[in-house]
């Protein structure tokens, strides 16, 4: 594969397609680790679920004669680095918040991407775009109600996450454009497989004890038997995740990000719908607000656009 740097044409339209596609499948998967947080621990999860998306990620490599030589490219590394931070921060506060909550929390990152975008790859962001950023941090501050016990010390972790996620999502656009989206997505699992392999390792070195493991089990818990129907979630969870890593790529690649950032929003629309059919969480009118507000700041960035 060449790795020319000549500027690539965007294709804004079909990046924000996939970039809705991916989101929604997102939102439901984090819903079901939500879900299993209780039977399962974090790197359960991590390595469980991409052990299972690698094959699959693989035999559509295969069948698209894609090469698999740059999965270990530095900026590949990189950016599979800046991602598995970004969900070891969300996935640790799901436990905690609402998923509804953390989601609004994490997705504040298209203001940052806009900001990185602007700052890092010279890109132009227009009075509009500018416009529709503003108006999405005002959905999320509606949703996010700071100043109330809504808002806790636990809401810095998918904060924090929203921070790595934007600085990945733009080395995505900076560095990795000429990479198969299907490599960056089998380099992310693989990173995730390494993290839980690693995590797990160095709780059973230190030997914490049960006491400070069943004060946060999700995190330093021990590794719990997985029956049928937790292989079956993982198994669901690896290929949804496949089809979503991958698509969050290619969206990126072919798209500046402060616009596919800003539909990113659409996974908060989903968060809502899966927080309330699992977890019966339901957004009051100033959450149901903020999102109509979200949705604007998408359109507003979207047309900010002077060309398709």
């Amino acid at each position: 594969m060449t790795h020319s740097t000549a500027k690539q044409p965007d294709q804004v339209v079909r990046g924000i397609a996939i970039i809705l596609a991916s989101v929604t499948a997102m939102a439901f998967a984090d819903a079901v680790v939500k879900l299993v947080s209780a039977d399962l621990t974090l790197w359960q999860v991590f390595v469980a679920r991409s052990i299972l998306a690698l094959p699959c990620l693989m035999a559509l490599g295969y069948v698209k004669s894609v090469g698999f030589g740059h999965i270990f490219n530095r900026w590949v590394a990189a950016r599979s680095l800046l991602l598995v931070l970004t969900w070891l921060a969300f996935y640790a506060s799901l436990p905690l918040l609402e998923l509804s909550l953390a989601a609004v929390a994490v997705y504040s990152n298209p203001i940052i991407t806009a900001l990185l975008s602007a700052a890092i790859l010279g890109e132009r962001v227009s009075r509009r775009q500018w416009m529709g950023v503003a108006v999405g941090f005002a959905g999320v501050m509606a949703i996010l109600k700071p100043g109330t016990e809504a808002f806790t010390w636990v809401i810095l972790l998918p904060l924090l996450g929203a921070a790595f996620y934007s600085m990945a999502m733009v080395l995505t656009r900076a560095r990795c454009r000429q990479h198969e989206a299907i490599n960056l997505a089998l380099g992310l699992h693989g990173a995730f497989i390494v993290t839980g392999v690693l995590a797990t390792a160095t709780l059973l070195f230190l030997d914490l004890g049960p006491e400070l493991a069943a004060a946060s089990p999700f995190l330093l818990g021990g590794w719990m038997p997985i029956g049928a129907e937790e292989w079956g979630l993982m198994a669901f969870l690896g290929v949804l995740s496949a089809a979503f890593f991958l698509g969050v790529a290619r969206a990126y690649q072919i798209a500046p990000p402060q616009i596919i950032g800003t539909f990113d929003y659409a996974y908060l629309v989903s968060a809502a719908l899966w927080g309330f059919v699992f977890f019966a969480e339901q957004p009051d009118s100033l959450t149901l607000a903020g999102m109509v507000l979200i949705t604007l700041a998408g359109l507003l960035v979207a047309r900010g656009k002077s060309h398709e």
